[in-house]
């Protein structure tokens, strides 16, 4: 009997539950779909490339739909307080009639389950139809090709879906039992003829709340555009970061809560518009709505900063990775040699010669460690080592049968290596040339994020001209003449670095190292020929070539060496790239004298950097979509609630208006602004957040390469215009038909 009944109440109030059916079968749409993510790397042939990518985007997956149905419970709870304002009478009713609440909120439990259902099973029908067209999205990602497609469900992404659509429901029931449970009859009888209580607030105080909230904001962007984000991670950079957070959040709020009185007093001033129709009536039910949901609102607008945010930054770094790693990789195969600094080898000789001194119970303290006869195991390298010689010294397959050196000269076809030197001589405390130098030079800012950074402290590195040529003859490129007293500037860097190389080359900017005055033989940056690994990104950050006299009177220490190297002819990419990844260990890189003067950095081929490429984007761009759409779509669910049940509450006044004469048309467009309103509000708010924030990114980000967000504004706005905007649409028919219902009821009585 209870189940016929719940049975006939949910498909009598099917549009109250419309809201709550189109939302849990989106949530289960999605969280099926993109947790099939494991399944589809599979299918796609991205596993073939990238060995575990397909688990490590399914536990962040995993993880991060756990955090978004969360989202979503609360998403219900506040649905089900829309359908619960709506019915209790009815169920006052049942009460009245004889039923228990035990059986009334069986009832209800019923009612929830038989939707929650009915959400499973189109969600799940509409989520094994995307995850299927979803595969082929995701080899477009990975730039795979589908060998074998096939149709899949995914055991594990029904079980992630089906838990957390029950976690939904349970949470969702208790807030209903509870609500039945503490309810009297005679409040659930009269519940349509209790009104919301409105705090009304004098047109000053709420101006005021206006201004300061307007004022934080402003404050708040100019902070974060003056200190940016805090890069460096340090204590003080966070605590700034905090403040402004704070302040902006506060601003957020108190902007909405002081609009509802300012907006009134304002559109009031200007009586045509005023008066006009029923502009009266929408302005002050503005004014209402505004008054009481205003922390809503302002937690909307921040929830949509953040999905804005999320989705362009987080397409658009994967689309400056795609334009920069062709660039990026010059050549097969490059690996980098890193020389201990003076300062480095001091710290790392300390601590070995006192956990020596410890393990043979000496005293460990400063002065016995300093007269230790046995000398340090570290030391500054004389002089760059040649590194394919270096390179033998590494085992490939050790401790097996198979165990041999590492022969790269096997698979070489040509090769070059670069010798960098550390811009600060032997001795010194200062770099020769150093980007704040520059900037000073040429009057320009420091790029942010480099404040506190290597590029700006260690100085730029220096090549002599001779390696340089060596390095544009390897690369097929015209050398460089830079005569008794020239330089250039090399680097692979994004836009703001780079802006300031190329003016200081441009204005023939004079330096004087070692004594002797030097001027550019190049009026901008040679982005071509500044690579010197295999990178997805931009990795020099500065290198200045002096001639070669004068490095050696300098006497500069090494600093970076670099093997760039293309395979042979008869040895084919596969076959080189399987020698370079087979397993090996390194082997130690050292003097005459047995000390360790430099440690193997980063190697890369061109096929594994690409591959890093394609996982990163694939990664970055199923994060920044998701996290996106789910944000966007509970936003919007919000926002359609708070304005049916706001319908729902005016649907006396709608009807009075009607028996004054009032066309049913013009009540529609009220509601429509009045909806309209609501929904574009939080949505600039968070547009204009998301704009001081990217611009802060943006400039962030091209340190490494250009980063434009006009490649993924159309992704943004479709995410938008499909979720958002479909929630608005269906927002105004239902307040529609609530309105059509209402004056019927007039006609009726």
């Amino acid at each position: 009997m209870l189940c016929k009944i719940a049975w006939h109440n949910v498909r009598r109030a099917g549009r109250d539950y419309l809201v709550y059916l189109i939302t849990l079968t989106l949530a289960v749409t999605v969280f099926y779909a993109f947790n099939t993510i494991s399944v589809q790397v599979d299918i796609a042939g991205v596993s073939e490339q990238n060995a575990g990518m397909g688990d490590l985007l399914g536990s962040i997956i995993s993880g991060l739909t756990v955090f978004l149905a969360l989202v979503m419970g609360f998403l219900m709870v506040y649905a089900n307080n829309f359908i619960m304002k709506r019915r209790k009478k009815e169920f006052g009713l049942y009460q009245v009639l004889g039923m228990g609440r035990g059986q009334v909120a069986r009832i209800m439990a019923l009612e929830t389950l038989f939707v929650s259902l009915g959400a499973l099973a189109l969600g799940l029908v509409l989520g094994i139809g995307l995850s299927q067209l979803m595969v082929f999205f995701t080899a477009s990602l990975f730039k795979t090709q589908i060998a074998d497609f096939r149709f899949f469900v995914s055991p594990s992404a029904l079980f992630v879906t089906v838990g957390c659509l029950a976690a939904i429901f349970f949470v969702t029931l208790v807030f209903n039992l509870r609500v039945v449970s503490r309810a009297r009859i005679v409040d659930l009888m009269s519940a349509s003829r209790k009104n919301e209580t409105v705090k009304t607030r004098s047109t000053l105080v709420s101006a005021l709340i206006f201004i300061v909230g307007a004022a934080a904001i402003g404050i708040a962007y100019a902070r974060l555009l003056d200190q940016g984000l805090p890069y460096d991670g340090t204590p003080e950079g966070m605590r700034e970061f905090f403040i402004t957070t704070l302040t902006v959040v506060a601003g957020t709020i108190l902007f909405f809560f002081g609009l509802s009185g300012f907006l009134l007093r304002a559109l009031q001033a200007v009586r045509g518009l005023y008066w006009r129709g029923l502009n009266m009536v929408t302005l002050r039910q503005l004014a209402a709505k505004v008054n009481t949901v205003s922390f809503s609102m302002a937690v909307i607008a921040m929830i949509l900063f953040l999905a804005i945010t999320s989705v362009t930054t987080g397409m658009s770094l994967a689309d400056t990775m795609n334009n920069t790693v062709e660039r990026g990789t010059p050549v097969d195969y490059t690996r980098c040699l890193v020389y201990w600094s003076a300062d480095v080898v001091d710290e790392m000789s300390a601590e070995v010669q006192a956990q020596e001194a410890h393990d043979a119970g000496a005293p460990s303290d400063a002065e016995a460690v300093a007269d230790r006869s046995d000398a340090s195991r570290y030391a500054v390298a004389d002089a760059p080592v040649d590194m394919m010689e270096a390179g033998e010294k590494d085992t490939v397959e050790p401790d097996t049968p198979e165990a041999h050196p590492f022969d790269l000269a096997s698979i070489t076809g040509s090769y070059v290596q670069v010798d960098a030197f550390d811009s600060t001589p032997r001795g010194a405390d200062r770099p020769l040339v150093d980007l704040a130098a520059l900037c000073d030079a040429v009057d320009m800012p420091l790029p942010a994020g480099t404040e506190n950074s290597d590029m700006t402290m260690l100085g730029l590195m220096v090549i002599t001209e001779s390696n340089y040529n060596e390095y544009l003859k390897f690369r097929g490129m015209d050398p460089v003449d830079l005569g008794e007293n020239g330089y250039t500037i090399t680097s692979d860097m994004g836009a703001t670095v780079n802006d300031i190389y190329n003016k200081v080359l441009g204005e023939g900017v004079e330096l004087t190292i070692g004594g002797r005055a030097l001027r550019p033989v190049q009026d901008r940056v040679p982005e071509d020929a500044s690579t010197f690994q295999n990178a997805m990104m931009g990795m020099n950050s500065g290198t200045i070539v002096l001639p070669d006299d004068l490095v050696t009177k300098l006497d500069l220490p090494p600093y970076y060496s670099y093997l760039l190297v293309n395979y042979a002819e008869d040895v084919s990419v596969e076959k080189g790239d399987a020698y370079i990844n087979a397993y090996r260990t390194y082997g130690d890189v050292t003097n005459a004298e047995g000390a360790s003067i430099a440690g193997w950095g980063q190697e890369a081929t061109r096929t594994t950097t690409y591959e890093s490429v394609d996982s990163m984007n694939g990664l970055i761009s199923y994060l920044a979509i998701y996290i996106g759409f789910v944000l966007v779509v509970a936003c919007a669910a919000i926002l359609t609630i708070q304005q049916l049940s706001g319908v729902a509450d005016a649907g006396k006044n709608y009807r009075i208006l009607s028996e004054l004469g009032t066309p049913a048309t013009t009540i529609a467009h009220s509601v429509l602004a009045q909806q309209t309103v609501f929904f574009l509000f939080p949505l600039a708010m968070g547009v204009a957040h998301s704009a001081v924030a990217l611009k802060v990114i943006i400039e962030l980000v091209s340190l490494f390469g250009g980063l434009s967000i006009g490649g993924t504004v159309g992704l943004t706005c479709v995410i938008f215009v499909v979720a958002y905007g479909g929630y608005f649409c269906v927002t105004y028919l239902m307040s529609k038909g609530m309105v059509r219902d209402a004056i019927r009821v007039r006609h009726t009585l």
